[in-house]
């Protein structure tokens, strides 16, 4: 891979490879010196024009586990407020020479257009309503974690979907593994395309949500919302919030977070048996480190397992076997 912009970028071989070599990583992370050398002496810029704790701090963390020096870089606060445009931020930042830029940013394709301006790698840490793609690259990892494969598993994806990032980069990632994907929500909040553009189901109520083996709750955006979607924020919890009497013993629960709390989720499911969101956190920093090999090392095997004893990175090893 040059960059990771977007899940329809990827086929089901990238994704299976991104997932071989997170569970490589994931041994590392066991480790009592989790840190290993593959990225020393090599700049990653980390550009955040939206709030962030969970993608920003990951890819921090997993660029300093890979032993990169990491320049983060958040629009407040920057020359960003003095009205710097992106394309003269891009300039400035390249003057360090940074191998990747992982950058947020609240429109669609400003990633992409990033990839013009730099001759770094570039990963889409989101970009407006477009896409997420390390976000479905996490959540694919923690439920090939839990059940070995997606291949004919059914996941209900619920919630705001029009403003959601998420949402579509899950439904490409999870269709790519093979699972069927239904997405829910009212009427307002799913767009009019998505069943011929994700290759999705699509409902309108919680009525059949017992056929799904994994629900996945979306955030409402209302910080993306300019009108209002739903007559109120209690109508749309009685109608579509999980709670423990519409989820059942066999489904595995997930969240992008953050969460809001007795919205679209009822606090006993978040603190529940089923819930993966903790799992979903976890996950994030090796995918991350994982992406960043892949772009920053070619994405090929860098040793033995006589190299992993002396810190290197172990070859990757298929999900559910033993590092």
């Amino acid at each position: 891979m040059r960059h990771l912009l977007a899940i329809e970028d990827l086929d089901r071989h990238d994704v299976e490879r991104i997932m071989e070599r997170t569970a490589s990583f994931a041994e590392v992370g066991r480790r009592d010196i989790k840190k290993v050398p593959t990225l020393r002496g090599r700049t990653i810029v980390s550009l955040f024009y939206e709030s962030s704790t969970r993608t920003s701090s990951s890819f921090e963390l997993a660029a300093k586990r890979l032993s990169a020096d990491v320049v983060s870089i958040k629009s407040a606060g920057s020359s960003v407020d003095k009205g710097e445009s992106l394309k003269d931020t891009i300039a400035t930042l390249s003057a360090y020479a940074p191998e990747a830029i992982v950058i947020r940013h609240p429109y669609a394709g400003a990633a992409k257009l990033v990839t013009g301006w730099t001759s770094a790698a570039v990963v889409n840490a989101g970009d407006g309503k477009h896409e997420h793609p390390s976000q479905a690259l996490l959540d694919t990892y923690t439920l090939l974690d839990r059940l070995d494969t997606l291949d004919g598993k059914r996941i209900w994806i619920v919630g705001d979907v029009l403003h959601s990032r998420v949402a579509r980069s899950c439904a490409l990632c999870f269709r790519l593994m093979g699972a069927e994907v239904t997405i829910c929500g009212p009427p307002t909040l799913i767009p009019r395309d998505a069943a011929d553009a994700l290759g999705v189901d699509v409902s309108y109520s919680l009525d059949d949500l017992g056929e799904a083996d994994v629900v996945y709750a979306l955030r409402m955006q209302r910080e993306r919302m300019g009108e209002s979607f739903v007559p109120s924020i209690r109508e749309y919890a009685a109608h579509y919030q999980i709670d423990s009497r519409r989820l059942g013993p066999r489904q595995l629960l997930m969240h992008p977070g953050p969460v809001n709390r007795g919205i679209e989720l009822s606090p006993e499911v978040i603190d529940g048996p089923a819930s993966l969101i903790t799992a979903q956190v976890e996950s994030g920093l090796v995918v991350r480190m994982a992406i960043l090999y892949e772009l920053l090392a070619g994405g090929e095997p860098r040793g033995s397992q006589a190299h992993a004893e002396e810190g290197d990175v172990p070859a990757p090893t298929p999900i559910g076997e033993p590092a």
